[in-house]
């Protein structure tokens, strides 16, 4: 066999291993592409039903451009908060994380700071109580 055509049945059988990685990206595109469709779309319809509610028709133009930037703000709060739960040394994002990314907008951060509080005030009790130092174990001394 020639060592041309070996090389390229090789590169073939590599290229077979990335073939399910390659249909897991594709996946992943595709439903990121109908996320952000269903994002844009719910903005539209939200601008759109606003402008009725003032008495105005909002202008398709208009419309699209409000849409592109309300997802490019969504993605920059995305990827703030990541930052924020990375820099903290933790995988998972928390409302604190989310409140952080607010903190040039004192207005909005107050509101969720009072979100967040109702939905911790929401929560069911886990039953974990600190445990209580009583007043002779403070005025102990250690020797």
């Amino acid at each position: 066999m020639d060592p041309d055509v070996e090389t390229l049945a090789d590169d073939d059988a590599l290229a077979g291993d990335g073939g399910e990685a390659d249909r897991f990206e594709a996946e992943a595109e595709a439903e990121a592409e109908l996320l952000r469709d269903r994002f844009r779309l719910a903005v539209i319809n939200i601008a759109t039903s606003e402008g009725k509610k003032a008495g105005m028709e909002v202008a398709g133009p208009v419309v699209a451009c409000i849409a592109d930037l309300a997802f490019k703000s969504a993605e920059q709060l995305a990827k703030d908060v990541e930052l924020f739960a990375q820099h903290a040394s933790r995988k998972s994002i928390r409302m604190d994380d989310v409140i952080l990314t607010a903190h040039r907008n004192e207005h909005l951060m107050g509101k969720l700071r009072t979100f967040s509080q109702n939905l911790k005030g929401k929560e069911p009790c886990t039953g974990k109580k600190r445990k209580k130092t009583s007043k002779k174990d403070d005025n102990m001394t250690v020797i």
